[in-house]
């Protein structure tokens, strides 16, 4: 709650995720009194729809595996998914990330927050790929824990607007509550940890373009207010052009699913580990597949294998090899479905071919899907019924394949049934790494590259130009620096 007498803090941050929370705890700790505002009615952000992967050297896990490995391995292997892009990343904040990730890995666990791993992912090296058990909303709801046995402040429904300063330093957050406009002063810095810009077509049109725009981003709220408010004192986005999407993704279930909803205990945590170990396969599938077929995207290897994405009227629109999800909003509620005959059906049944996978977990077949998402799997012996269950009109289907097998060219016709359909599809933004520049103490620069007094920024806020290509690097970069950002926060003075 909002203390009514008192609107001064010494540090506030802005942003309620896995970012925002590490800054909180750890200005809190180093004896900053601190508040967190977030604008939604809960806490999460980015971090709590996640995945859940961290991609980090020099753990338990790896030793308890007999690999050996180090943050100077980590460095030089993060510079292999950058490709012809590793010119624009900034090795010095990567150096950072690869060089405190070990201890912000051991201080997750200190929070009772438990993993599975390491996993390989090419190109890295070695395993570095941990994946929280039992889901991504234990980083939630063991830091909201720790935040609040820490005394701080956390304050929902509370949407920063506008950063105040006075003789160019940000003294305080103008805030909109459900009590109406309220101005919080910060008596040693801000923090802004309000995640990127995946849902905010204004700066998606200027840094990514105006047709990416129309995608919406699969966290809602990520609208880059920390990124608008410090651009108004002058900070620049790095980046911003870069992004994962826009990506075709089955729409989400109504309801979440058991793995969703499991508690985060720690024990629980630790079983699900030992179980993964050591249960029979056979028996762990169904529990796992309930996961990977709610989580993640349909694999492009369907299209090159002759699958053809229609719209609600059943009408072909794009090549489904060259980014359909480019245009997939412009189509009749910008969705779509994934249409495979009885040959594409046998073939993502087994491997190597599968629908979706989840990094370092498991592979999901057509069967999985008929299991665990019957709200996306529709089949019929013929296009005629397969169109009518999902309410195309009449005749659709057939025509759009007989006019795409007259010109399929080199690829293959589509041929007898059954048939199935994935959908409805939708296209979205994952993430971006469009973020503030920042130096490697966290602090927003301004004009002149010069630090904007009493301001600082992490996790996707505060990017500063790094690149995080490959699973795990976001989440990893959240935490380290939001914690670096919230100690430095603390420690700042007037003229800093």
């Amino acid at each position: 709650m909002i203390d009514a007498q008192n609107d001064t803090y010494d540090v506030i941050v802005v942003g309620g995720g896995g970012t925002g929370l590490a800054a909180a705890i750890e200005a809190a700790g180093a004896g900053a009194r601190t508040a967190l505002f977030e604008k939604n009615p809960a806490l999460g952000g980015s971090t709590g729809w996640s995945v859940g992967s961290i991609s980090v050297s020099a753990t338990p896990h790896q030793a308890a595996k007999g690999v050996a490995d180090g943050p100077e391995d980590h460095w030089r292997d993060m510079a292999l998914f950058n490709g012809a892009l590793d010119g624009r990343d900034n090795p010095a904040l990567r150096r950072v990330l690869t060089e405190e990730l070990p201890e912000t890995f051991r201080w997750l666990l200190s929070h009772g927050i438990r993993f599975y791993g390491p996993m390989p992912e090419p190109p890295h090296t070695k395993p570095r790929m941990h994946n929280v058990l039992p889901n991504s909303r234990s980083f939630i709801r063991r830091l909201e824990r720790a935040a609040r046995n820490a005394g701080v402040a956390i304050v929902t429904s509370a949407r920063a607007e506008e950063l105040v300063t006075e003789n160019g330093r940000v003294t305080a957050v103008a805030c909109a509550t459900p009590q109406g406009r309220r101005v919080f002063t910060a008596r040693r810095a801000v923090v802004l940890t309000s995640g990127d810009f995946t849902n905010d077509p204004e700066l998606k049109a200027r840094y990514i373009g105006v047709q990416e725009a129309k995608a919406s981003g699969v966290n809602t709220g990520a609208t880059g207010d920390g990124q608008k408010m410090a651009v108004r004192l002058g900070a620049r986005i790095l980046n911003g052009d870069l992004a994962l999407g826009p990506e075709l993704r089955f729409v989400p279930p109504s309801r979440g699913n058991l793995l969703q909803k499991l508690p985060p205990w720690p024990w629980l945590a630790s079983f699900m580990a030992w179980s993964i170990d050591h249960m029979p396969p056979a028996l762990l599938r169904p529990f796992i597949m309930s996961f990977v077929t709610t989580a993640l995207a349909p694999s492009p290897g369907l299209f090159e294998a002759g699958a053809l994405l229609v719209n609600k009227n059943g009408e072909r629109f794009a090549d489904e090899r060259d980014n359909p999800a480019l245009v997939l909003p412009d189509q009749p509620d910008g969705n779509g479905f994934i249409l495979l005959d009885a040959r594409i059906a046998g073939l993502f049944s087994a491997w190597p071919n599968f629908i979706s996978t989840a990094p370092g977990v498991a592979y999901a077949y057509l069967a999985d899907y008929r299991r665990n998402r019957r709200d996306v799997f529709a089949s019929g012996p013929t296009l005629r019924s397969l169109g009518q269950q999902l309410g195309m009109p009449a005749g659709a289907l057939e025509r759009t394949v007989a006019a795409y097998n007259a010109e399929a060219g080199n690829r293959p016709p589509i041929g007898d049934g059954p048939y199935v359909a994935l959908g409805p599809a939708c296209a979205v933004f994952v993430h971006n790494e469009g973020g503030l520049a920042v130096d490697d103490a966290h602090r927003v620069l301004g004009e002149g590259g010069r630090p904007i007094a009493g301001l600082y920024a992490a996790g996707a806020t505060g990017q500063g130009g790094l690149l995080l290509r490959g699973h795990g690097h976001h989440l990893a970069w959240a935490f380290v620096s939001g914690r670096r950002a919230g100690r430095n926060a603390a420690n700042a003075t007037a003229g800093r």
